[in-house]
């Protein structure tokens, strides 16, 4: 047995007491999490990633969107906002009450909805796009989900995933580089504490990344794969309170 191998058999809690951490930890972020967003939409950043986005899409006037992890809904406002009919869904009631709420003061047609990434509620090929960011390593069966996304996408249809190896990462250190109005700057003690606790019991936090997803990837039934770690240089052009310090890689892959 390898040593993360043992390491996980002697302490990997139950699948459901795992999720519920990790609503609580994001329960606990949402306010503050859902502000920087907001400022996030009204700043350079949000052209930048309809950019990075929109070279991807397909060449179709009218696309039905599912955003994974949507959080506070930036993904959703963004492509809501070129008419394209989106779903926002997110495992923590606060993130959705904080998307909701956004929405409402955006006049976003964008629609929200507590689910679960790894059982979706939706019939097979609904959608033309299945969207995430910053989502899959905090999942406990990223496999899972890959299969649920590869289900609802119409054939043809395009999987975008935004991510990191957040699970490399220790969020207790210290990050001198980072401006003093960062956001993990701000995050107390214990919540960088939980995360790590958290991290370290996700077995895709020992997965070499994103290897692992490729191969994941194709054992769903995506065939045609593209990645590009370039994603970080051309989104994040200055270190300020957007600033995200883990290299972000993206995963574009066809059904």
């Amino acid at each position: 047995m390898s040593q993360a191998a043992a390491f996980l058999s002697q302490n990997i809690l139950p699948v459901v007491s795992t999720k519920e951490r990790i609503v609580d930890y994001w329960n606990r972020r949402s306010r503050d999490f859902a502000r920087l967003r907001m400022r996030e939409l009204a700043s350079p950043i949000a052209g930048r990633w309809m950019e990075e986005i929109c070279g991807y899409l397909p060449r179709k006037k009218t696309l039905t969107i599912l955003d994974v992890g949507t959080g506070s809904g930036f993904f959703s406002f963004l492509l809501s906002d070129f008419g394209y009919e989106v779903i926002g869904i997110d495992l923590t009631p606060s993130m959705i009450e904080e998307a909701q709420k956004a929405g409402r003061l955006l006049g976003s047609k964008a629609l929200f909805m507590v689910m679960d990434a790894e059982k979706l509620s939706f019939e097979d090929e609904t959608f033309d796009l299945v969207i995430s960011r910053n989502l899959t390593w905090t999942l406990p069966n990223p496999k899972t989900a890959y299969g649920e996304w590869f289900r609802v996408l119409k054939q043809g249809g395009l999987l975008l995933n935004f991510d990191g190896n957040y699970g490399k990462e220790d969020f207790t250190a210290d990050e001198d580089e980072l401006p003093e109005d960062h956001a993990h700057r701000r995050l107390e003690k214990e919540l960088c504490a939980e995360c790590n606790r958290i991290k370290e019991q996700l077995e895709i936090s020992y997965h070499q990344r994103p290897a692992w997803d490729v191969k994941i990837l194709q054992q769903a039934g995506f065939e045609k794969l593209d990645l590009d770690f370039g994603v970080s240089r051309r989104i994040y052009t200055e270190v300020d309170e957007f600033y995200n310090p883990v290299p972000l890689f993206r995963i574009a892959a066809v059904k």
